[in-house]
Parts: structure tokens; sequence; C-alpha cells
């Protein structure tokens, strides 16, 4: 049975103080066991949330890095700088990342396979736009999706990944997937997985859904066959509702 994850994308969000106080008041109420956790705050954050986190059942991820380990690439930064200041996780792909700073689908895969090699588990998102879905188009874009992220990744690889399908139209947006349609490009997901890899590896396989998720759709949307907890996005800027969340995942 997949344990579930749940990780909270803070975004371009927070400062110092309210970062660090973020951390410790959701460290100080997280589950100790039945889910997984993870807080994702920005770059500039990432060594005093660690420290805050330190001892607690929440581990530290980041929001985004580059495939290179180093070199002339002025403002970004490598897996094994993250891996350094103690994340574990690595958000790759993001809608955001892909829409608004224009990464590809090829890039993308080559984020997932520094991440790797640098020693970190490489969240993957992704989804559609919302003149993607009305044209029939979900899983043409998300099957595309998955397999430039995946492309070479081995089986050796494959369970360190987590997959995010968060539809581009439910983020932010207030709308959410209904939990049938959540569940079937969950269930498509894994279907195609099973394709690249094997029954068991896609069983195994962790997709979490994002999308406007909160303390009030999150037990529904968990409670379908194939969703394995959620990338959270603005609820998980205060405790107490990314807590709420993290219990429905339970």
């Amino acid at each position: 049975m997949r344990k579930p994850f749940v990780a909270g994308n803070w975004k371009m969000n927070t400062c110092a103080d309210e970062a660090v106080a973020l951390a410790r008041a959701i460290a100080d109420a997280a589950p100790k066991e039945g889910v997984d956790l993870a807080v994702c705050p920005p770059f500039v954050y990432l060594r005093s949330v660690a420290k805050a986190l330190d001892g607690a059942w929440v581990a530290l991820g980041a929001q985004n890095m580059y495939f290179e380990p180093a070199g002339a690439f002025t403002g970004d930064i490598s897996g094994a700088m993250l891996k350094d200041v103690g994340c574990r996780y690595v958000i790759l792909g993001h809608s955001e990342r892909r829409h608004v700073f224009g990464e590809s689908d090829e890039l993308v895969g080559k984020k997932v396979i520094a991440a790797l090699a640098a020693g970190l588990d490489p969240i993957l998102c992704v989804g559609e736009l919302i003149e993607e879905r009305e044209a029939g188009k979900t899983m043409e874009v998300v099957e595309r999706q998955v397999r430039a992220g995946l492309a070479g990744v081995g089986a050796d690889g494959i369970g360190r990944i987590t997959i995010a399908y968060e539809p581009v139209w439910a983020i932010g947006t207030g709308k959410t997937a209904t939990p049938a349609q959540a569940q079937e490009v969950h269930a498509a997901i894994r279907a195609l997985l099973a394709t690249m890899y094997n029954e068991t590896a896609a069983a195994a396989m962790r997709i979490q859904y994002g999308g406007s998720v909160k303390p009030q759709n999150a037990k529904e949307l968990f409670s379908q066959t194939d969703i394995d907890g959620g990338l959270i996005g603005g609820a998980s800027l205060k405790a107490e509702s990314f807590i709420a969340i993290a219990e429905a995942a339970l």
C-alpha cells in the first residue's frame, strides 16, 4: 500500500521570520506516522527552515533547480547545493516554471536526471491548460510531459520519483478538478507508467494531486484509488490548513 505524501509549495511567499515560524508550527503539529510530509520554501530560507525542522517528521524540499552540477549559470541553483542545505525533495516542471518561465519538457527531463544524480527525490509536475482540457487533449499533454520528464530514468530511479498531477486551470484559481476527474487522470498516468516500466513500479509510484486543495475537499480527493496525497500551494502557507490536509490524507 502506498503511503500518502503531502508537500507544501510556498512559492514566492514568506519572509525569514514567517518561514521559520510556519515551519515550526507545522513541525509541532505534524502527524508522526501514516503520511509523509514536506515543505518547500523559497531558496533563501532553506537553511533556516531546515534548522526549524531539525528532529521533526517533516522533510525539506526546494521549488526548482538547474540540471548542471556547477558553472556560469547566474542566479541558478544546483542539486548539490540543495542537498548540502538539507533538502530531500525538489519540485520540477511546475506549471509556473513551464508557462511563466518557458521551461520545455526536455529541460524538465534533464532536471529530473540531475536531481536523481544529486541524491534528491524529484516531484515531477504535469498538467494541462484549460484550452487543452476543453479540446480533449488532457491525456495527450500529460503523457507527453510524463514521458519527457522520465526520459532516461531507469527502473532503479523510478521508485524515488513522485508525480504531481496539477491541472493548470485549477492552480490558484479556486477551481478544483472533481474527484472523478482527478482520479481518471491519475489512473491513466498509472496505466502509462505500467507500459513504460512494469505493473509493480506503476503500482508503487505515488501520484499527488495539486490544484486548489483545501481542508474542505482534501478527504474526498485523497480517498480516490490512485490519488496519493497532494502538492499544496496556498493552503500550505497556514499551518492549521496544511496540517488539516495532512490529516485528511490519513
